[in-house]
């Protein structure tokens, strides 16, 4: 169960997120509640995986580059080299699926360069080749879920 505070924040601000210098002290305002309070709960909220990321998501074409990436991992290594991805600032959606290609995430950086630099690294980091699957056609999917 979540508590009123929790749901508030869970609830609304998937896709109300403040866009300002000072994003937590601006919930906290609207929910007439202190930052401080807002950052330890969305802090909790992490840990016990009930959220998985706080921040903005923003349109890749407008801000820079993203891909879809794909790796075949065997499963005595498949938590270590998750890790090892999940470390890299530019990626997010990491991801398990039953296949024998079962590590999917997402990379967005700045340029197209950029973008091949993380995943020449994360090559040389974990010694697996990836699969670089650009995008071909762009389809918006919301991921906000009302509770």
């Amino acid at each position: 169960m979540l508590t009123e505070i929790e749901y508030q924040l869970v609830n609304h601000y998937q896709h109300e997120m403040p866009m300002s210098p000072t994003p937590f002290a601006d919930i906290a305002e609207q929910l007439d509640i202190d930052e401080a309070k807002v950052i330890s709960v969305l802090k909790s909220l992490t840990e016990r995986g009930i959220v998985s990321r706080v921040g903005p998501v923003f349109q890749h074409k407008k801000v820079g580059a993203s891909t879809l990436v794909a790796m075949s991992i065997p499963e005595n290594k498949l938590q270590t080299v998750a890790d090892i991805v999940s470390s890299y600032a530019e990626v997010n959606h990491n991801y398990e699926r039953d296949d024998d290609i079962n590590l999917w995430f997402v990379v967005v950086a700045p340029t197209q360069q950029n973008i091949q630099q993380v995943l020449a690294d994360i090559e040389k980091q974990t010694g697996f080749p990836v699969i670089n699957l650009p995008m071909e056609q762009d389809f918006h999917i919301d991921l906000g879920f009302a509770l």
